[in-house]
């Protein structure tokens, strides 16, 4: 017998979906609701060393920024908050790093929960990870490579800080612990008021650092291939060997750029030495990646170089990773587009494989989206804060790429110009999580071909 109304097709019709049951809906849900918890901690008196009233704008600001691993700040870090709030911004941050679908899948473990497919799928999304196996596996890897490496980084920290800058022991393993997570997450946040400049010309600190944020940007799924398939380069998946052919083309493109347009200039690298001056570009030249540490004021460098830093900014890590960015892969995929088009092959091509056209279009649509979003918050932003073009597009980029890199025009801004950056970089840790998973998971096969037709293109 029927047991309820049907269609004139002679299916039931739909019920009504309530909750957060969709990937999108779940992950704005799930980083809003940790942002909103760390805002409550971080806007308490005992989070906030100044007296008087607690600064919720700072607090909201500073929860989402490091919630997604961003590391723009409106305030002093080292000075403004108190240990509570140091140690909120490191929760905040892992949590952002590991993602939220991580934390709630290890939950769910916990729980010996099982989890839908569109869920799971959700998951693979926020990790990347390479193959439908097990959630427990895929969890514990991500997991435990990002404590070893926080670990590895966070002891050679603690170790040069207590010996070379007679650092009380307890307080240089605290360093090493909150710089060891901010490098490996990209977070960018440090405890020091001029980031990492003071530690310009100490290989100790930023070697490590920059070694962080290096395996941090690769992504997950590189990482867990490199550990099974390092002697093996033929095996590597297309995946990996896009992101490391990415990564060593566009860091030393980066580190020769920056430092030939920054060699002279007497308020960066100009009073440096030649040895220095090498190094400062290399570690400035990693940092756009999304990671938002610096040796130098970016808002002292030339606009030839804040543009090299927003493309940068704009193309970021890898995917699955813990940096930002349309993706080192999206840009890979475009750009073996364009060649194949100007080759006049049918097929894309890469390393010998060939790329699926939902790639094509997966790819173009993310970049599209995200020049749209990076115009329009640049816009609201010069509107909002009377700020330069230059410097208006250099800050959006970064809080939409969850960077971390500033002129200092975070701080400075109004209020509304600061409320519109958080929104940004909520948007931007989320938005290309939920657009790729969206457009890998909506497939409609069309019974019926429409007529095909050229229009004029240029």
């Amino acid at each position: 017998m029927p047991t309820g109304p049907r269609t004139a097709l002679g299916r039931s019709p739909r019920r009504p979906v309530h909750g957060p049951r969709t990937p999108a809906r779940f992950l704005v849900l799930a980083y809003c609701t940790v942002i909103a918890a760390g805002t409550a901690v971080l806007a308490t008196p005992l989070a906030q060393a100044g007296a008087g009233e607690s600064d919720l704008l700072a607090a909201f600001f500073t929860a989402a920024s490091a919630g997604t691993v961003t590391g723009l700040t409106v305030v002093d870090t080292p000075s403004f908050w108190t240990p509570l709030g140091h140690v909120a911004i490191l929760v905040l941050v892992q949590i952002g790093g590991l993602g939220i679908m991580s934390s709630a899948s290890l939950l769910g473990l916990l729980t010996l929960r099982r989890f839908g497919l569109r869920t799971w799928l959700t998951a693979t999304a926020e990790t990347r990870s390479i193959d439908l196996g097990d959630v427990r596996t895929v969890v514990g890897r991500v997991a435990a490579i990002s404590f070893a490496v926080e670990g590895a980084i966070a002891v050679v920290l603690a170790v040069r800080l207590a010996r070379a800058y007679d650092m009380d022991p307890l307080r240089a393993l605290w360093h090493g612990v909150f710089h060891g997570v901010s490098a490996f997450n990209n977070a960018g946040f440090a405890l020091y008021s001029d980031s990492l400049a003071r530690f310009g010309t100490d290989p100790w600190v930023l070697v490590p650092v920059a070694v962080g944020v290096l395996l941090g940007g690769f992504g997950f799924p590189v990482l867990f291939e490199l550990s099974r398939e390092l002697r093996r380069p033929r095996a590597w998946s297309l995946n990996t060997v896009l992101v490391l052919w990415g990564t060593a083309v566009l860091v030393p493109a980066g580190w020769v750029l920056i430092t030939a347009l920054e060699w002279t200039n007497p308020q960066t690298f100009g009073p440096y030495s030649t040895g220095r001056t090498i190094g400062t570009g290399a570690f400035e030249a990693l940092m756009p990646r999304s990671a938002g540490f610096s040796t130098v004021d970016w808002a002292d460098v030339s606009p030839a170089t804040l543009l090299v830093g927003d493309v940068l900014m704009f193309i970021g890590a890898g995917s699955g990773g813990t940096g930002g960015g349309i993706k080192i892969t999206t840009f890979a995929v475009l750009f073996f587009v364009i060649y194949a088009e100007a080759r006049g092959e049918s097929a894309v091509n890469a390393f010998g494989r060939r790329l699926p056209r939902s790639v094509h279009r997966q790819a173009i649509s993310v970049a599209l989206l995200a020049i749209g979003a990076v115009i329009s918050a640049t816009l609201a932003m010069i509107v909002l804060s009377e700020a330069s073009m230059e410097r208006a597009l250099f800050e959006v980029i970064s809080a939409a790429t969850t960077t971390g890199l500033s002129t200092g025009l975070s701080a400075e801004a109004p209020v509304p110009a600061q409320l519109l950056l958080a929104v940004v970089m909520l948007l931007g840790r989320i938005g290309p999580i939920t657009v790729a998973t969206a457009l890998a998971l909506r497939r409609r096969t069309r019974l019926y071909e429409l007529p095909e037709e050229r229009p004029v293109i240029g």
